[in-house]
């Protein structure tokens, strides 16, 4: 998909990169419903390329829509029940999901971050999307993380910025 940042020049000339975004979702007060936001704090206390953007979704559903619009690359983190041991990690790009998938059944957002994503393309700007899932031990009522899935969070990290070197290594479609 062509889009605004990969045919916008950059001050030399050159093609800008790809500007990135992770996305971590869900509600930090039902446990591990909440680690896309543990994520994303953790990662807001490290130093990211600068065409790298931080953000903490929340549950705020049609509320991302101009987030997930206005960038190339969307990384979700969330959590995902696919029925694996507490603290599986999944990486799946959205084209692979439908809207409707049973994957984001645990997620109490008032629209899942899916339906959001699959919203862009009604007006023509769906960024490549990959979603990092983890599998949730418990969403119950909680501030924290299950140790299955707290031990996950390095991995989860590591892997965000293994995406961000190979996205923006990527040459730019003209």
């Amino acid at each position: 998909m062509n889009n605004k940042v990969n045919q916008t020049a950059g001050e030399n000339g050159l093609p800008s990169p790809p500007r990135i975004t992770v996305l971590g979702v869900g509600n930090e007060l039902l446990s591990d419903e909440g680690v896309g936001i543990h994520v994303v704090k953790e990662l807001q206390k490290m130093e990211v390329p600068p065409q790298v953007e931080v953000i903490e979704g929340g549950t705020d559903g049609f509320g991302l829509l101009n987030i997930i619009t206005d960038t190339d690359r969307l990384i979700v983190i969330d959590s995902v029940k696919g029925g694996s041991p507490p603290g599986t990690l999944y990486k799946f790009d959205i084209e692979d999901v439908p809207s409707t998938s049973d994957l984001f059944k645990t997620s109490v957002h008032q629209i899942s971050i899916l339906e959001v994503i699959h919203l862009s393309e009604l007006i023509g700007k769906t960024p490549q999307t990959t979603v990092l899932g983890v599998e949730p031990g418990s969403i119950e009522t909680g501030m924290s993380l299950t140790p299955d899935v707290q031990q996950k969070i390095p991995r989860v990290i590591e892997l965000i910025f293994e995406m961000i070197e190979e996205y923006a290594a990527e040459e730019p479609n003209a």
